[in-house]
C-alpha cells in the first residue's frame, strides 16, 4: 500500500488529508499527517480572537476529531531526504526516527518574517498562532487593569499604548479590532478616558492594504483616524529596546504591546531541512499541477501547496507571477492536490491549479468592515456582514461553523467577553504561593562530650574535703 506523508496540518495540510479521505478507496493508500500542533488554526479569525469577539477554541479544528482515516502524528518533520524518500520525525519527547514514504506533500505553512531590529525579538509578538492572539487580548485587558490604579504619567501612557507593525490585511485587521476592544473597555474603567488610549500602526510603504484599491485603502485610513488611531506611512521601525519603539522619523513610542504583522516567510525548519528545490524567496519550487519542480520537469513523488510553496498564478494576478500566501489559495490548492495525487496513483494526469482571486474582505472592529472584488467596494456595516458571512461559511466542518456562529449570536446580545485570563500562562502561581513545603533540615550540631575530670593527687583531694567538713560541723552546732 503506498504511503503518503503530509508535512504540516494547517490549511493546506488539513484540507489535503480531509479530501484524500474522501477520494481514496479503502486500502488504496495509507495517509500520515505530521504537525507539532494537534489542530488547524483558522487564521482569518485571529484578529477577532485578539479582540474577544470569538472564543479561542472555536477558531481551531481538531485533527483527530475530523480526520477519521488519517494517521495523525503530533511532532515535527526536521528533515526530508527525498532522494531516499525518508523523512526525519522529531516528537516532543523521545528520540527522532525515520519515516519511509512513497509520496510526500509539503504543506508546512509560513511563520512571521522579521528583521534584525534591536528589541523586536525580545518585546514583540506575532499573529500567526491562536496562542499569540489570546496573549495579545489578555495583555491589552491586563494593561487596562494596571493602568486604572496608576496616576496620569509615562507609566500609565505606556500601558495604554498599542503599536502594530505592518499595514497589510492582518496588521490592519488586528489594529482595528484592538482599537474597537479598547473603546469598549473604556466604558468599564471610569478612571480611563478614550483620550488616554493611544494606537499607532507603522507601515514602511506609502499605503496600506495593497490587496484593495487605493480609494478603498484611503477610506480605511480616514475611518481609523476618526476612531483616534494613528497610521505612520513611509515609516520603519529602527528599534524596540525595552518597549521603546523607535521610528525612522526620529519619534519614540513607549509601549507595552508590540504586534508584529509585517509579512511571512516559508517555514524554514522544513524548507532548509530537506533536499527539495527552493526558489529565491525561500519557498519550495512548485508547478501549476502542485507537483514539486519546474515547468520542464517535476520531482517524482513530491507535492507542495499553501504558503510554503511557490505556485504559479495562471490568472496573471499574482505577485511576481506566483499565488499570494493567503487562505483562499491554500484551501483551493489543497483540494486540487488531493484530487491530483489520487489521479497519479491511478495512472491519470493531474490538472493545473487555476483560481482567480474572488476579492478581499476584512473586519475593522464590531459592525465595521471593508470588501473589495474587482471594481466593487463595500464599506462599513454591509462589508462587516460580508466578512462574517464569508468566513463563517469557510470555516471547515459544520461542527466548527456552528460553534463560531453560536458565539457570534451570543455576543450580539451579551456583548464581547472581556474576561482577562493572562494568568493562565502561569497556572500554578496560586498553588505555588500557598503550597506547604518541607522545612529545610536543621544543621545537626554534634553535642560536646563532657570532659573527664582530671585526676588530682591524694593530698589535694583531702584538702578539698576539709572545708566541707568544717562547714558541716558549723551547721550542726
Amino acid at each position: 500500500m503506498p504511503k503518503i506523508l503530509i508535512v504540516g496540518g494547517g490549511y493546506a495540510g488539513f484540507y489535503t488529508a480531509w479530501k484524500l479521505e474522501k477520494h481514496l478507496r479503502k486500502g488504496e493508500a495509507e495517509v500520515t499527517m505530521v504537525d507539532p500542533l494537534p489542530y488547524m488554526t483558522y487564521q482569518p479569525f485571529l484578529p477577532e480572537v485578539a479582540a474577544g469577539s470569538i472564543e479561542a477554541r472555536h477558531s481551531v479544528v481538531s485533527h483527530r476529531r475530523h480526520l477519521k482515516r488519517t494517521n495523525v502524528v503530533t511532532a515535527k518533520v526536521t528533515g526530508i531526504d527525498h532522494a531516499n524518500k525518508v523523512a526525519t520525525i522529531t516528537p516532543p519527547s523521545g528520540e527522532s526516527y525515520e519515516f519511509a514514504y512513497d509520496q510526500i506533500v509539503v504543506t508546512a505553512g509560513a511563520v512571521s518574517r522579521t528583521f534584525p531590529i534591536p528589541g523586536i525579538a525580545d518585546n514583540a509578538i506575532g499573529l500567526k498562532t491562536i496562542e499569540e492572539a489570546v496573549a495579545i487580548r489578555d495583555r491589552v485587558i491586563s494593561n487596562f487593569d494596571r493602568a486604572s490604579s496608576l496616576p496620569a504619567g509615562p507609566d500609565r501612557d505606556r500601558l495604554l499604548t498599542v503599536v502594530v507593525v505592518g499595514g497589510g490585511f492582518a496588521g490592519i485587521e488586528v489594529f482595528a479590532e484592538l482599537r474597537s476592544l479598547s473603546s469598549s473597555l473604556v466604558a468599564k474603567y471610569p478612571q480611563i478616558s478614550f483620550e488616554d488610549t493611544h494606537f499607532h500602526l507603522i507601515e514602511a510603504m506609502g499605503r496600506i492594504m495593497p490587496e484593495v484599491s487605493l480609494k478603498t485603502s484611503e477610506w480605511v485610513l480616514k475611518d481609523l483616524a476618526k476612531r483616534g488611531a494613528n497610521v505612520h506611512l513611509d515609516t520603519q521601525v529602527t528599534g524596540a529596546i525595552d518597549g521603546n519603539v523607535e521610528l525612522s522619523t526620529g519619534e519614540v513610542i513607549p509601549t507595552n504591546v508590540i504586534v508584529w504583522a509585517a509579512g511571512v516567510m516559508a517555514n524554514p525548519t522544513v524548507v532548509r531541512g530537506g533536499d527539495l528545490p527552493i526558489e529565491e524567496r525561500g519557498r519550495i519550487r512548485t508547478r501549476a499541477d502542485l507537483r514539486v519542480g519546474t515547468e520542464e520537469e517535476f520531482v517524482e513523488g513530491a507535492w507542495a501547496a499553501g504558503d510554503v510553496s511557490a505556485v504559479p498564478d495562471l490568472t496573471g494576478g499574482g505577485v511576481g507571477g506566483y499565488c499570494v500566501p493567503n487562505a483562499q489559495h491554500a484551501v483551493r490548492q489543497a483540494k486540487l492536490l488531493a484530487k491530483n495525487l489520487v489521479a497519479v496513483l491511478r495512472g491519470d494526469d493531474p490538472k493545473q491549479y487555476f483560481h482567480k482571486n474572488l476579492g478581499a474582505v476584512a473586519g475593522l472592529g464590531l459592525y465595521n468592515g471593508v470588501f473589495q472584488s474587482g471594481n466593487l467596494a463595500l464599506k462599513g456595516f454591509v462589508a462587516w456582514v460580508a466578512h462574517r458571512g464569508y468566513h463563517g461559511l469557510a470555516m471547515p466542518s459544520w461542527e466548527r461553523k456552528w460553534r463560531v456562529l453560536w458565539g457570534w449570536w451570543h455576543n450580539l446580545w451579551l456583548g464581547r467577553d472581556m474576561v482577562n485570563l493572562e494568568t493562565v500562562q502561569d497556572p500554578r502561581y496560586v498553588f505555588e504561593e500557598f503550597a506547604a513545603r518541607p522545612r529545610p533540615a536543621a544543621e545537626a550540631v554534634p553535642a560536646a562530650a563532657p570532659a573527664a575530670p582530671a585526676e588530682k593527687p591524694a593530698d589535694a583531694k583531702s584538702d578539698e574535703k576539709a572545708p566541707a567538713k568544717k562547714a558541716a560541723t558549723a551547721a550542726a552546732k
